[in-house]
């Protein structure tokens, strides 16, 4: 894979994540209800990312297992804020945001990294 190559499918990756925050933010708020790739980490678009990453191009990335741990965290959380909105506790699930922030920020951490390492494996 070719650096730009690299670039262009980590930003892919970037994009998929914070898509996943911004959903998940709206849905905290009240404006919307599609919730079934925030639930479930092998049905959102990260996590097909993820999947076919750590079968194909990027498996020999030790990175790659500790994504997958985080990605999976991130999404325990975000249905425990669900379910606490769900349960009529939209500001405590509202101010757990943090908790998921916290989580995207180690993801992006790794997603920096393992894109540094193929980038560099690659010059």
């Amino acid at each position: 894979m070719s650096p730009e190559a690299i670039k262009q499918d980590f930003e892919s990756a970037l994009v998929k994540h914070f898509s996943f925050k911004a959903r998940l933010r709206s849905v905290l708020h009240g404006n919307s209800k599609e919730e079934g790739p925030l639930r479930d980490p092998d049905q959102c678009a990260m996590g097909h990312w993820i999947t076919d990453r750590r079968q194909g191009a990027y498996r020999h990335l030790p990175e790659m297992a500790e994504l997958d741990r985080q990605h999976r965290l991130i999404h325990q959380q975000a249905n425990r804020l669900m379910d606490l909105r769900l349960s009529g506790r939209p500001e405590e699930a509202l101010s757990g945001f943090g908790d998921v922030q916290v989580l995207a920020d180690s993801i992006l951490a790794l997603l920096q990294t393992m894109e540094a390492k193929l980038r560099t494996a690659q010059a």
